[in-house]
């Protein structure tokens, strides 16, 4: 045999041991591309709940804002946020909802407001891939001014 058809014969032999390397890359890199494409999924779903979640506390806001008294305004915020979360298709397992009325003991005549806080939990649990998280808790805020003219004196009705 010469030595070319030794290191030919060799080349070929060595060719042979390969078999099988791509099963155990297969079966090393799938786990891996899995948990990253879960992790996309995950991220991708709270990133569009935050987005549908931005702008409720403002429509509360503006619900409170337009009522006569304290406890009005507590309910119709409360109202407010959570349609707004209904209409938007954002399923919360937990809403609550915190309204800053102080500003209504303002005298009339004077800058005022109200402050309005809205936290969700969107559960996270259907995706179903163990070791993430099962819910994940939102937050929006805002301030609407009260009217400075109002008239408290008309009742206590929206």
């Amino acid at each position: 045999m010469t030595a070319r058809r030794a290191r030919t014969a060799f080349r070929w032999r060595a060719a042979d041991d390969d078999r099988g390397s791509e099963s155990v890359e297969l079966a090393i890199l799938l786990p891996i591309g899995i948990l990253v494409l879960a992790a996309i999924v995950v991220g991708a779903r709270i990133w569009l709940a935050a987005d549908r979640m931005s702008g409720v506390a403002g429509a509360a806001a503006r619900e409170a804002s337009i009522a006569r008294s304290p406890d009005s305004a507590q309910t119709l915020a409360k109202t407010g946020a959570k349609q707004a979360l209904a209409s938007d298709g954002l399923h919360c397992t937990n809403i609550r909802v915190n309204v800053d009325t102080s500003g209504f003991y303002a005298p009339p005549g004077t800058a005022a407001s109200v402050h309005v806080d809205v936290w969700c939990t969107v559960e996270l649990s259907d995706i179903g891939v163990k070791g993430l998280p099962g819910a994940k808790t939102l937050h929006d805020s805002a301030t609407s001014p009260l009217d400075p003219a109002r008239d408290l004196t008309l009742g206590s009705g929206p």
